[in-house]
């Protein structure tokens, strides 16, 4: 231990043993229950504060007066939202806002008045001082009165979402869809519900989203974009606006608009700004209206290339001589939304040339690659991945992409196929690489027929990269590597990434995503264990003894490495 972090922890100490005066002076806390928390702070870490209140001891206006009077800064019960500006908050992102649990009351021309829950981050008021340019007064609220201010005047801000959404050119946004002039040439009323659609499409593909959420409740609805994996609200508008919105991106999508009591399903094409851009539309009805879910596919902006997604030189050499067999079957797994199908579509555009067949059968085709022969299946015809399949077999291919492995059917002629002479492509949901041989075997698919034809499975989950302008290095203390669950012996005395919010991220301290992968290249021992139908804790100890590196192993090193942070590591390589 360093001197200096010596000298703050006996600094922490002096702190916590002058507001346990405190409060035993000034409020009911007996000796036993401050001696009690001090214990629990002394084997877990943590608040003192937060320790007497978790045990019921205190209520947290008492130890905001305790710490009002230990540091002499002013506390207030309560905030006056009508006289927040909302033009205060308009270079705080909300993120930020919410994670260091602050807002600002009062502007003058020197200073800024925050409201803020803790007093010891310094680091956050030197931010605020930064970032409004102006000396901080801070001021003491509880957590929860703060955290319900930054709601209801953020959203104050958000109520006109065309104010908040850049507004495309009208020749930049176009619809592939025929469409009555009177329509377009909508009333009055009509008008504000188009261009707000309009703005929202354009909004997502601007903040490489993925995904649109509309979602009507009983007395609201709220609009919400999935970035990098996460949500986000982008807006609430009113819910009178709702059977509006719902209707014409209905119309969009050539849906029946009449049909408001069963799901549906349809595509939107438009063009922003010279991009083509694919919209999967789903439609659902709820208890309060019907809830609208959009797919972007953003065809200018996927990247097919397995460097690009985040895969190692060492992982891509492998990778390479797999894709290059004349036959067999390569898996890749892992959970939905964990970028699959692009990997896929990144090993295909690797071999794609003219010398070869390739055929895909998917469920939606997600992009369009030229010079490849792609079949939508659909269920509800008959047309599914095992029929699609079987016709794919009847046109000479080399090359198979199978969208999914969902039962006994589809694995077995995806297998049948690969013994027969064609490299076969394809996903499977399970959680790790070795846990896709345990699967196809429960559904009933014999082992010597897996072990025989699968060349490798390939498990991958998307993991975001911390933001470039707000990441900052830091060393973490043992307490904040044991409630990560982290290893002391990798990370211990380590510095690593941590981030805090920015305009370049939106406050989120985060940008873009990568893979994070395990490949498991089976060998003449691990398809002897898959003959003996071995589980998967047992096949996955002995492909890490043969040099596989697992999800997590990955994901450790991209921390090391300073890419992402170890809060993302946990969140994303669960064990």
């Amino acid at each position: 231990m360093t001197s200096q972090t010596a000298q703050s922890a006996k600094q922490a100490l002096r702190q916590e043993t002058k507001i346990g005066q405190i409060l035993l002076a000034q409020t009911s806390l007996t000796e036993n229950q401050l001696k009690e928390a001090l214990e629990i702070q002394k084997e877990r870490g943590g608040k003192i504060g937060e320790i007497l209140v978790q045990k019921k001891f205190l209520q947290p206006h008492e130890i905001l007066v305790a710490l009002s009077l230990q540091l002499g800064i002013p506390a207030i019960k309560d905030i006056d939202i009508a006289a927040i500006n909302a033009d205060w908050v308009k270079e705080l992102p909300i993120m930020y806002a919410r994670q260091f649990e602050v807002i600002p009351i009062a502007v003058d021309d020197s200073a800024v008045t925050i409201a803020l829950s803790d007093p010891f981050n310094l680091q956050c008021i030197d931010d605020l001082r930064v970032i409004f340019q102006k000396e901080v007064r801070p001021v003491l609220c509880e957590s929860r009165i703060i955290l319900d201010a930054i709601n209801r005047v953020y959203e104050r801000v958000r109520q006109d979402i065309m104010q908040d959404m850049d507004q495309p050119e009208a020749e930049d946004f176009e619809y592939d869809l025929e469409e009555p002039v009177d329509l377009l040439e909508a009333s009055e009323n009509d008008a504000p519900i188009i261009k707000f659609v309009n703005n929202l499409m354009f909004r997502a593909i601007k903040d490489k989203a993925s995904d649109i959420h509309i979602e009507p409740y009983e007395k609201d609805m709220v609009v919400r974009l999935r970035i990098d994996g996460v949500l986000y609200d982008v807006a609430r508008p009113p819910k009178g606006l709702h059977a509006g919105i719902s209707s014409r991106i209905k119309l969009m999508g050539e849906l029946d608009i009449a049909e408001k009591r069963l799901p549906q399903d349809g595509r939107i094409k438009i063009k922003i700004a010279g991009k083509d851009v694919d919209l999967r539309l789903s439609v659902i009805p709820t208890a309060h209206g019907e809830r609208l879910v959009l797919r972007v596919l953003d065809k200018s902006s996927v990247r097919l290339d397995l460097p690009d997604l985040g895969f190692d030189p060492e992982s891509i050499k492998v990778i390479n001589q797999l894709i290059h067999k004349q036959h067999g079957i390569i898996l890749v797994t892992g959970p939905t939304g964990s970028g699959k199908t692009t990997t896929l579509y990144a090993a295909i555009s690797r071999i794609n040339s003219i010398d070869r067949n390739i055929i895909t059968v998917e469920d939606p085709i997600e992009y369009d690659l030229k010079g490849i022969g792609q079949i939508q299946a659909n269920p509800k015809i008959g047309l599914t991945f095992a029929s699609g399949l079987r016709a794919i077999l009847r046109q000479d291919p080399d090359v198979i992409m199978v969208g999914e492995i969902r039962d006994k059917e589809t694995a077995e002629i995806a297998i049948q196929a690969s013994l027969t002479g064609h490299l076969v492509f394809a996903t499977i949901h399970t959680n790790d690489a070795p846990g896709a041989v345990t699967r196809l075997v429960d559904m009933g698919v014999e082992p010597f027929l897996v072990s025989s034809s699968l060349l490798a499975v390939l498990a991958q989950r998307l993991m975001r990269k911390a933001c470039t302008k707000c990441a900052e290095l830091y060393t973490p203390t043992p307490i904040e590597l044991d409630n990560l669950g982290l290893e002391k012996d990798v990370f211990g005395g380590k510095q690593i990434v941590q981030t805090k919010g920015c305009n370049e991220c939106g406050g989120t301290g985060y940008k873009g995503r990568m893979v994070v992968h395990e490949l498991m290249v089976l060998d003449d021992e691990l398809k002897s264990l898959i003959m003996q139908r071995t589980d998967s804790a047992v096949l996955k100890k002995a492909a890490q003894a043969k040099g596989m590196i697992t999800l997590r192993q990955t994901g450790i090193e991209k921390v090391l490495a300073g890419v992402t942070t170890a809060v993302e590591l946990v969140a994303v390589t669960q064990e």
